[in-house]
């Protein structure tokens, strides 16, 4: 491979591949004390995450295969009936249907959510907040 062989992208060329979720996304409120970027494929939806210091992210389960990545503060993660003090460099799995939720504490905890497939709920919050907005990379 040669560079020389390539053209450089133009913003349209851009716009089609790469996107900067907090600069290009609206930020969508999922629960009180977490606002999300959201970004959607085909398959998947990704979520720009910031849960809120002293918050909580009440238990819940959904169907959809969840990978969570820790960017930044940290926060009690509940999976299972057990606490997990997780933090930045920590990738967490979550099966689907395993209940889960978070404890917030002194700090934000800003981390990037993987769903397999997309959360049709993520999706319909995003529309509901941002009625003339659309998710990137949708491709239906």
């Amino acid at each position: 491979m040669r560079e020389e062989d390539f053209q450089l992208a133009s913003v349209e060329d851009r716009e089609k591949y790469i996107v900067r979720p907090y600069d290009d996304v609206p930020s969508t409120t999922l629960v009180e004390g977490s606002t999300s970027h959201l970004v959607k494929s085909g398959r998947a939806i990704i979520s720009f995450l910031t849960m809120e210091a002293g918050s909580v992210f009440e238990l819940h389960s959904h169907p959809e295969e969840q990978i969570m990545i820790v960017i930044e503060g940290y926060c009690d993660e509940v999976i299972d009936g057990k606490i997990y003090r997780v933090g930045p460099g920590d990738v967490i799995y979550l099966p689907p249907n395993v209940e889960h939720g978070a404890f917030l504490r002194d700090v934000d905890c800003k981390v990037i959510d993987v769903f397999i497939p997309s959360r049709a709920d993520y999706e319909e919050k995003f529309r509901v907040q941002h009625p003339d907005a659309r998710l990137r990379f949708e491709t239906n």
